[in-house]
C-alpha cells in the first residue's frame, strides 16, 4: 500500500483548516485516513507556535515505514526540525510567462524603432549642406 503523509482539508469557506494526515495515496485528499497527526492554521501568524502542531514521533514512524510526505508536509517536517533539509531546483520559477516575454519583446523593438528614429534626423542634417553646395555650384 502506498502511504503518504499529506494535508486533508477542513473548515469553511475562505477560512482553510488542515489535518497532517496519514493516509493512502488513493484515497481522496479529504477521504479515509488511517492516523491522524497534526494540525495546520495558515490563518495564524508564522511566528505562532499554534500555526503547525505535529506528533513528530509518528510522523518519523510511518516514514519508517515507507510513508512519503508531501512537499508541503516536508517543509514543515524541515521547519520543525524533524528532517535534514533537501535542496530544491526549480529552474523556471524566475522566467516571465509567455505573455510577459512578448510584452517584453514589443517594448524592445518600439526602443529600437525610437533609436532608429532619433539617429535618422541626426544624419539628414549632415546631409543637407552637401546638397546645398551642389546647388550652388551649378
Amino acid at each position: 500500500m502506498a502511504m503518504k503523509i499529506r494535508l486533508a482539508r477542513g473548515g469553511s469557506k475562505k477560512r482553510p483548516f488542515y489535518r497532517i494526515v496519514a493516509a493512502d495515496s488513493r484515497m481522496p485528499r479529504d477521504g479515509r485516513f488511517i492516523e491522524k497527526l497534526g494540525t495546520y492554521n495558515p490563518l495564524l501568524p508564522k511566528d505562532s507556535e499554534e500555526r503547525v502542531k505535529m506528533d513528530v514521533e509518528r510522523v518519523q514512524h510511518w516514514i519508517a515505514q515507507g510513508a512519503q510526505p508531501t512537499d508541503r508536509v516536508a517543509r514543515m517536517l524541515e521547519a520543525a526540525g524533524a528532517t535534514e533539509k533537501t535542496e530544491r531546483n526549480n529552474p523556471n520559477k524566475g522566467t516571465p510567462g509567455k505573455k510577459a516575454q512578448e510584452r517584453a519583446q514589443e517594448k524592445a523593438d518600439k526602443a529600437a524603432a525610437a533609436a532608429e528614429a532619433a539617429a535618422a534626423p541626426a544624419e539628414a542634417p549632415a546631409e543637407e549642406p552637401a546638397a546645398e553646395e551642389a546647388a550652388a555650384e551649378e
